[in-house]
């Protein structure tokens, strides 16, 4: 007798919700199961604060989301997404001097960043030239590129460390931009590979924007799972997955969970090498986060600043560098870089009228449960003078808080593992085929697979190609009929 399901996902984050509506495209019955009372994982709302203010519990601007070709595929808005973009993708606000504002426009953004501006050109615009090329070949799995010279000159400069990139610049506005967009990484920025979030950050800025999802980051999932329901999948939420035995009968399951979950679940499922190498996988930095309800918009003393969906508060290029060296090292830094966004000057679904929401957070060590609410909101004073004046209230999240309300951010980690250069380019280990395991039966759709963390559900679509593949459904880099 058949299972009455082809293939059961495990947690209904945007990967697993994304494995789940390919898989259901090509004529699978799909099931998701969701520990959560509420679908999304990292891309989750609610009103954290006070009545009418909503906030994004985790992930909250969406560059990669806006340019996913996974997402795309799925014409999400059909479902009730709307990508929100502010006016400017973001500013870095200097103490001293013009602020750092990184555009839409190439040629605007070369214009604030003055004699730098053909230097900073010179970075981005051989990948812009066909955007969409670069950032298909980027959020593929790592193996042989379909453009290898794009690639080859594209690796060239992603392999460096964000510190040796920011020498191509002179002054304070293009060094600060550039180290801000690296610090994405969680890493130290004298690491290998930093260089790679700078540069991708940069483009995706340039190629989509940086925008929002209207009514909060929730909408991407819910659109996912309209989606996917309309396609004859099913979505069960409360339902936590212990070990296999609380799976469904099912020929497929596909785990939208960091390999310390898919140890503990699968157990003697995989081969003792398999889970010895999976038990190996590194998670990062955590973070310590902030959800604002306001009285009004952020008092910012840059003007540009108001125009701008996300702002960094890292002051210069040693402050950004110190900040980051010591959180890998396992310390707090005294004057944390502050990563801040200010979805309801740009969405006014977000609070009531006149109100605003602010979301910031900055990185701490691993696990750690230290209050840095002082630390950052002395950051945004530094910037904006009267900021605590604004705050109505306020709800804070350590590293181990978020854990605890999704199991995936171990220790706080928000990337799904560390961004070391040896996981970014072998995640969760080295295997040809990263999402398959040993057992045919199991799949990890997880950001602990490639492409790696943020919302895009590239991880779950790779899976998904994967499952489909050996179902004779696929082939390589593309679903059959």
């Amino acid at each position: 007798m058949s299972p009455p399901h082809d293939a059961v996902i495990v947690g209904a984050g945007p990967n697993g919700l994304a494995a789940a509506n390919r898989l259901a495209d090509a004529g699978l019955s799909v099931l998701v199961l969701e520990a959560n009372d509420a679908i999304g994982g990292g891309a989750r709302s609610g009103e954290l604060t006070r009545p009418g203010f909503v906030h994004d519990l985790c992930s909250a601007v969406h560059p990669f989301g806006a340019l996913s070709p996974c997402f795309r595929s799925f014409e999400l808005e059909r479902y009730g997404l709307t990508w929100v973009h502010p006016d400017v993708p973001l500013v870095h606000p200097l103490e001293n001097g013009p602020a750092a504002v990184l555009h839409r426009s190439v040629d605007e953004t070369c214009r604030s960043l003055g004699a730098d501006g053909e230097a900073y050109r010179g970075l981005v615009a051989p990948f812009l030239t066909d955007a969409d090329r670069t950032f298909g070949e980027m959020l593929r799995p790592i193996r042989l590129p379909r453009h290898l010279w794009l690639m080859a000159r594209f690796g060239a400069i992603a392999m460096q460390p964000g510190t040796r990139v920011v020498r191509r610049f002179e002054g304070a506005p293009a060094r600060v931009l550039f180290a801000g967009l690296a610090a994405h990484s969680i890493r130290a920025l004298e690491e290998p590979f930093t260089a790679a979030f700078g540069l991708s950050l940069a483009l995706a800025a340039h190629h989509v924007g940086w925008p929002v999802a209207k009514g909060g980051s929730q909408a991407i999932a819910d659109a996912l799972a309209r989606r996917l329901v309309e396609r004859g999948g099913s979505i069960r939420t409360s339902h936590p997955v212990r070990s296999l035995r609380d799976v469904p009968p099912t020929r497929k399951v596909l785990f939208d969970l960091t390999p310390r979950q898919v140890v503990r679940i699968a157990g003697d499922a995989l081969p003792a090498a398999y889970r010895r190498r999976l038990a190996r996988y590194r998670y990062g930095p955590g973070v310590f986060k902030i959800d604002w309800a306001l009285s009004g918009p952020i008092p910012w003393r840059e003007p540009a600043c108001r125009q701008a969906g996300t702002v960094h508060l890292g002051g210069s290029l040693e402050e950004i560098v110190e900040s980051e060296r010591r959180t890998v090292r396992g310390e707090l830094a005294a004057r944390p870089f502050v990563l801040l966004a200010q979805q309801s000057l740009f969405d006014a679904t977000r609070a009531p009228a006149g109100s605003h929401t602010g979301w910031a957070y900055c990185h701490v060590p691993h696990g750690s449960t230290s209050d840095m609410t002082s630390a950052i909101e002395e950051q945004v004073e530094r910037y904006a003078p009267g900021f605590r004046d604004a705050i109505l209230s306020r709800r804070t999240w350590t590293s181990r808080d978020l854990e605890a309300r999704n199991a995936n951010l171990v220790g706080g980690d928000i990337a799904g593992g560390s961004n070391d250069w040896r996981q970014v380019l072998f995640r969760p280990v080295a295997r040809m085929d990263p999402y398959a395991t040993p057992n045919p039966r199991l799949f990890i759709c997880s950001s602990a697979t490639p492409p790696g963390g943020g919302v895009h559900g590239m991880c779950g679509d790779g899976a998904a190609q994967s499952v489909l593949w050996r179902l004779g459904l696929a082939v390589r880099g593309r679903v059959g009929r």
